[in-house]
């Protein structure tokens, strides 16, 4: 492989050029972008003149077969994660791949199998764990300064923030609302933050009421309340194999104050809150000395401009230096399995088994 990889887009919308391609052209010592890959051709002429790609395509196999690729970001809508990330392993490529990894476990369980086939790196696009007070977090618990983290309480609440474009209403396309779309940054810092526990069973509850209503403001602008078909509101317990338990809430609408996005770590040595994208307040940290109580205030948290660029260097120099994937796949399938759990707990009132094997 050339010290220079060759990239390919598949999907050019938003979360590719306002992310994925800035993200590659942050380092052009490392890597060039040579095609994109839309089935809209002027969304991804767009794209490619916005980046100064030279080829498009308005399939991803004809892109395959014309053009030299060591690697793709996917970034299409949730329906369309699976097939091109199957494509692409089968065919040799690396791959990252936009959240969630599927619409559902079973075809995360295709991709996993996919990437472990082909030897290539699968990564979900998770980019929360990229952030500065995400790198402080995770060295201070893997030093065991928290002791063992028996609970969390994972956040990803919004008052009103329904995305007015894309797909993001549509169960059928995107697989569900806030839980899948926001509650998956902030479960997946947890469980990095906790070691990535295997996750027994989950219980949950789903609302749709306030998505639906007409009558309410909406930040990011309006959209057909009647073809609302996701979940406004979710909540969930998850059960884990080490005896740990995480309690997560997500809501694109929501009567509260603000948009807390955050985890808080119950730790038998200390507890803390973290927000990924919180400034000053990013962390705190509740322990004891000689019975005494003290909160903490870290003042070195790395500084990271974006996560979003972090994570595509992140899945560059793996493949370069020829590494194991940053996110790896099943990460993305314990994710998709919990929310599947959850989901069916909501429609039978009833705790759910978690199933993470593929």
């Amino acid at each position: 492989m050339a010290n220079k990889l060759k990239i390919g887009i598949i999907g050019s919308g938003g979360i590719a050029q306002g992310c994925h391609m800035k993200g590659y052209q942050s380092i052009p010592e490392l890597c060039e972008m040579v095609a994109v890959c839309d089935v809209n051709p002027e969304i991804a002429k767009t794209a490619a003149d916005k980046f100064g790609i030279t080829k498009v395509y308005t399939d991803y196999k004809e892109m395959f077969a014309n053009e030299e690729i060591d690697a793709v970001s996917v970034a299409t809508p949730n329906k369309y994660h699976m097939q091109p990330t199957v494509d692409a392993l089968t065919a040799g490529k690396h791959v990252i791949c936009e959240k969630p990894l599927g619409i559902n476990a079973e075809e995360c369980r295709a991709m996993c199998r996919a990437a472990k086939d082909s030897g290539k790196i699968l990564q979900v696009g998770l980019q929360s764990r990229f952030s500065g007070p995400a790198r402080f977090m995770k060295e201070y618990v893997d030093a065991g300064k928290m002791g063992h983290v028996y609970f969390a309480r994972a956040q990803a609440l919004r008052r009103r923030g329904v995305p007015a474009w894309g797909v993001f209403i549509d169960k059928e396309k995107q697989g569900g609302g806030p839980l899948i779309d926001i509650g998956v940054h902030i479960l997946d810092l947890t469980l990095f933050l906790m070691g990535y526990p295997k996750p027994v069973s989950a219980s949950g509850k789903t609302w749709d009421t306030l998505g639906k209503n007409p009558e309410l403001f909406n930040y990011w602008g309006s959209y057909d309340r009647e073809k609302f078909t996701v979940e406004d509101f979710a909540v969930g317990m998850i059960k884990f194999e080490d005896g740990s338990v995480v309690s997560l809430e997500s809501s694109f609408m929501a009567n509260l104050d603000g948009d807390p996005f955050q985890t808080q770590l119950f730790g038998t040595k200390a507890g803390a809150t973290v927000k990924p994208y919180g400034g000053d307040d990013a962390i705190q940290i509740y322990t004891e000395e000689d019975q005494q109580l003290f909160n903490l205030k870290p003042a070195n948290v790395p500084h990271v401009e974006s996560a979003h660029t972090a994570e595509i260097e992140a899945f560059v120099k793996a493949i370069l230096e020829e590494k194991t994937s940053p996110v790896p796949g099943e990460n993305g399938l314990i994710l998709n399995a919990i929310f599947d759990a959850l989901y069916k707990s909501s429609e039978t009132g009833k705790e759910e088994l978690v199933d993470v094997t593929f």
